[in-house]
């Protein structure tokens, strides 16, 4: 195994300079760069473009700005940002891509949870209305053009029903007196988030270990000891009013994340568990008497979770350009609405930056779930 992790991580190592050398030479490629968006001012002197070009290092060819960029890279320097001249890029990543990975993190996990416990109950109970009404509303809103199905939910949602705001990140005029700013309460609520589950995993691990009757009811107690990790910290909290206006705002775009991608993993779940359904393994366990609920979770749905995991682990690492459209529509300052913006406005370093993390997480994403699959299947091993 230590082999096979060794030959994967150079494998990863070249694969991400590939991704790096592409993406840099695709962007450069642009018509333009950031400096034209300043001749629009009638203000600056004729010289003023070329100046900036020189002082932004766009002046030279193409390839020592890209020698320079990977010698900056490699030192933990991605540049400054040309449209937030001069914050550094480091700083605009490190402030938005929690929001995405929060925002993302959180729908992917709800969508999973419900997609496999709906597939598991659609393969074990096919041919029922049932599974016609569920699969056919899954499929709908799989298949549904995201951006007006994000429209209609803050239409209804937000216009009509007016239960969750429009879009943004906070109420400004809530936060006008805060004594923080968002992004500390925000950096707060991850750890309590972090803390909340390892509450939960603790317990659910304890509780695996109690009799039956208390055991079955492992998750449910899991969950409410993970809510209670969150929420006690912040009851005598004064932040706690900023704390719930963030999270009002992030109901709507996973609600509406969540009815879109619960589906796919519903249908990978059922197709993958009516396979495992054929082996031997599970005949032999129905021979031996064991309960239908013990075949179905612990022998059968074990072996088809490992197409399911891969397709998890897949989508939290393209969460970052897959949040574009999402975080678009709901006014959502993450890093996919970031990286809109950085290639529409041709800041080179900011694009590279938000790519460049997009390209490490998905990389690292094929790795573990290499890992994973020796771990949920012991037939699969490694050398």
């Amino acid at each position: 195994m230590t082999r096979y992790v060794l030959r994967r991580l150079v494998q990863i190592v070249i694969t991400f300079f590939l991704f790096q050398t592409l993406t840099f030479f695709l962007l450069y490629a642009q018509p333009g760069d950031i400096a034209n968006q300043y001749l629009l001012n009638p203000n600056l002197p004729p010289d003023a473009a070329e100046r900036l070009r020189q002082e932004l290092g766009l002046d030279k060819p193409p390839h020592l700005q890209y020698i320079q960029y990977m010698k900056n890279f490699l030192t933990g320097n991605l540049g400054v940002s040309f449209t937030n001249y001069p914050r550094p890029v480091i700083d605009i990543i490190k402030e938005r891509l929690p929001r995405t990975l929060v925002l993302f993190f959180t729908a992917t996990i709800i969508s999973f949870y419900v997609g496999f416990a709906l597939g598991k109950v659609l393969a074990w109970r096919r041919g029922g209305l049932f599974e016609y009404g569920v699969t056919v509303v899954g499929v709908t809103l799989y298949t549904v053009f995201t951006p007006w199905f994000a429209l209609m939910m803050i239409w209804l949602f937000a216009y009509k029903l007016n239960l969750f705001p429009t879009g943004k990140f906070v109420t400004p005029t809530l936060w006008q007196n805060a004594p923080v700013d968002a992004n500390t309460v925000f950096g707060r609520m991850i750890y309590t988030g972090i803390l909340g589950s390892v509450v939960a995993f603790v317990v659910y691990l304890l509780v695996r270990r109690l009799p039956p009757p208390t055991r079955n009811m492992s998750g449910i107690l899991a969950v409410l000891a993970g809510l209670l990790g969150m929420v006690i910290p912040w009851v005598q909290s004064p932040l706690a009013r900023y704390a719930v206006d963030i999270l009002w705002h992030m109901v709507l775009p996973i609600l509406t994340l969540t009815l879109i991608s619960f589906a796919g993993t519903m249908l990978l779940t059922r197709n993958s568990l009516l396979e495992t359904m054929r082996e031997d393994f599970i005949l032999a366990a129905r021979a031996k008497g064991l309960p239908e609920k013990v075949v179905r979770d612990k022998h059968a749905a074990r072996t088809a979770l490992l197409p399911v995991v891969t397709s998890l682990v897949f989508s939290l690492a393209f969460a970052i350009d897959g949040g574009v459209i999402t975080e678009t529509m709901f006014s959502w300052p993450g890093m996919g609405l970031t990286l809109l913006n950085a290639v529409v406005q041709e800041d080179i370093p900011l694009a590279m930056g938000a790519f460049s993390f997009t390209g490490i997480l998905a990389l690292l994403a094929h790795l573990a779930a290499d890992l994973l699959y020796a771990y949920l299947d012991p037939r699969i091993r490694y050398s």
